[in-house]
This record gives C-alpha cells, structure tokens and sequence, in this order.
C-alpha cells in the first residue's frame, strides 16, 4: 500500500478503487491511474498527508486514502 512506503521508495499503482469515489476521481485526473509510477517525496508526521511525485507533479494525499492505493513497489 502507498500509505506503508517510506520516503524516497519508488512503485506502481496496481489498484485505486478502493477510495471513495470522488477522490478516485480527483487522482484520476492528475494522471493516478493504474500503471502510473510514483515516489514518495515526504511523509508528514503523526499520520499527516503524504506527498506523492507522479507524471512530473507533486500531490499532497491524505494517509487514509494513500493506505488504499495499492501499489507494487520497484
């Protein structure tokens, strides 16, 4: 899951339909898709949002909704 990577660690989305809807959506949109890899930049603490690079942009996600991003790690 992308919520359990560390700092710096590299994957690639397998699954995002685990989120609710209109998250699923909003990520979808900026390029989170199935296939797309992602680097985890920074891991804010005591379960604060995680900044997450992908197709050339950083995105702040909450730590619940990446704990539902399943993702293969590289």
């Amino acid at each position: 899951m992308l919520g359990n990577m560390k700092k710096g660690e590299k994957g690639r989305i397998v699954n995002i339909s685990d989120i609710d809807r209109l998250v699923q959506r909003r990520l979808q949109d900026m390029g989170f898709i199935e296939g797309t890899e992602v680097c985890v930049k920074c891991v804010m603490p005591f379960g604060g949002p995680v900044m997450i690079e992908a197709c050339g942009q950083c995105v702040g996600i909450r730590k619940k909704e990446a704990s539902q991003i399943a993702v293969e790690r590289l």
